[in-house]
């Protein structure tokens, strides 16, 4: 595709001279944004050290939050396309995605500075993320990727061990983990799990969840900042939140979910010379003509049941502050 050679072009040159870039690149890698860190006319941004922004003291607090997710019947309408192609052997995990409108007092500003969370990104007027998963880190050569799969309410009684004993969410864990293994060996050597199912706890408006991730590193060539846009591109999308195998699934995807993800489920990067941070556009919030859309989903197999994945398509549903 022209746009990603360009792109990936662009990016290479950039890390080739060593100077800072940010970047924005959507779902399809059909829509990308390439601009200064310091940039607030574009992005307003912060990942786990650093932000282009001064903190906001905003009054106002989170008074109203109303939600309307699709159906179930039209969820699972799309669900049982996933499990159509599943059961003909065509994927075997498919990160299934739809949209739910929300109402709140708060806009997407207020939202972006009110959140709480390893990453935050407010792109215009157009979105506002507050991702809790990395895509991948660079730090001298090495490079670490944290794929997040497996999500319960952490108010459920026994909640950390009924995840981490779930056989599904483990089959599902295992089949990400080998994906991004894979992803990673394109451009790294010498690949390993370090971490393997490891649990963090989300604090949200409403309610704490138990979020499982792993993390996979690799070796990369010295000169790799000559590479970096072609580095990033090769792994895309990223594969939490496509499936395997990922070629298959993405078309399978598009076919059950039947809208736009658009950045939703892109990446976002800080590349600032010589290292780089980056992370998966999930926990996301998009404005359409003046309607507020959260998008969210959730991992398939040939276990999954659709009440349980559209109630945790509803869970997801929400902002990361607390007062």
């Amino acid at each position: 595709m022209k746009i990603r050679r360009e792109i990936a072009a662009q990016m290479n040159e950039l890390g080739n001279r060593g100077e800072a870039f940010v970047f924005l690149i959507d779902f399809e890698g059909k829509r990308t944004e390439i601009c200064s860190p310091e940039d607030q006319g574009q992005i307003l941004w912060k990942n786990r050290n650093t932000a282009n922004f001064e903190v906001q003291a905003i009054n106002e607090g989170i008074d109203s939050w109303e939600i309307e997710p699709v159906t179930f019947a039209s969820y699972q309408k799309g669900f049982e396309l996933v499990q159509k192609h599943i059961h003909n052997g065509d994927t075997y995990l498919l990160n299934y995605t739809q949209p739910t409108r929300v109402k709140t007092n708060l806009s997407l500003s207020d939202i972006f500075h009110h959140s709480a969370a390893p990453y935050k990104i407010l792109f215009r007027n157009e979105f506002v993320c507050f991702s809790p998963e990395t895509f991948v880190q660079i730090n001298g050569r090495k490079i670490a990727s944290f794929p997040m799969k497996g999500t319960m309410d952490a108010g459920i009684p026994n909640s950390k061990e009924l995840i981490m004993s779930d056989s599904k969410e483990l089959a599902e864990h295992n089949t990400i983990v080998d994906l991004i293994r894979n992803d990673l060996s394109l451009v790294a050597e010498n690949i390993k799990v370090e971490k393997f199912r490891y649990l963090d706890r989300i604090s949200t408006n409403r309610r704490d969840l138990w979020q499982v991730s792993s993390k996979i590193t690799g070796d990369l060539p010295a000169n790799y900042a000559e590479e970096i846009g072609d580095i990033i591109f090769s792994m895309l999308p990223a594969g939490s939140i496509t499936g395997a195998p990922k070629k298959k699934t993405i078309e399978i995807i598009k076919a059950a979910e039947n809208y736009e993800r658009g950045f939703y489920t892109g990446i976002f990067g800080y590349f600032d010379g010589k290292n780089l941070d980056s992370c998966v556009l999930i926990r996301y919030i998009e404005n359409q003509n003046g309607n507020l859309i959260y998008k969210s989903g959730g991992g398939i197999t040939f276990m999954s049941e659709a009440e349980k994945e559209y109630e945790e398509l509803i869970k997801k549903v929400y902002v990361p502050i607390f007062a």
